[in-house]
């Protein structure tokens, strides 16, 4: 892992509500972010929830990047920001039928079929 000026939580973070088994176990981040959220979690979400200040000038970098993603620089910026879409954005839930419903004389129009009046 690359230096960071980043301030140590102050405790160990996890999600045991989205991520019960673990960062790493859920199959959507590595061993090293896993590592990472769990340094510095804490400190990520007291900046972000306003409970601390920031520090320095990683940290200020954390809060500009927090209000626009696409600044996100660093390596721990972007695994809090991935943490944060699988925590708290939708789930992705994907279907083996199409999402739209056609009807039989649609799927008939679409082969370009006639039916004829007797």
């Amino acid at each position: 892992m690359s230096e960071t000026h980043f301030r140590y939580g102050r405790k160990r973070f996890y999600d045991n509500t989205k991520f019960p088994r673990g960062f790493a176990k859920s199959g959507d981040f590595t061993l090293a972010e896993e590592e990472l959220l769990i340094q510095f979690g804490d400190t990520m979400l007291g900046l972000e929830l306003g409970e601390l200040s920031p520090e320095n000038s990683e940290e200020k970098h954390f809060l500009k990047v927090l209000a626009n993603p696409l600044k996100a620089k660093s390596k721990l910026e972007r695994t809090w920001l991935k943490y944060t879409q699988l925590a708290r954005g939708r789930k992705r839930f994907h279907t083996l039928n199409g999402s739209r419903r056609t009807s039989a004389a649609d799927s008939l129009e679409e082969f370009d079929v006639v039916l004829e009046d007797d």
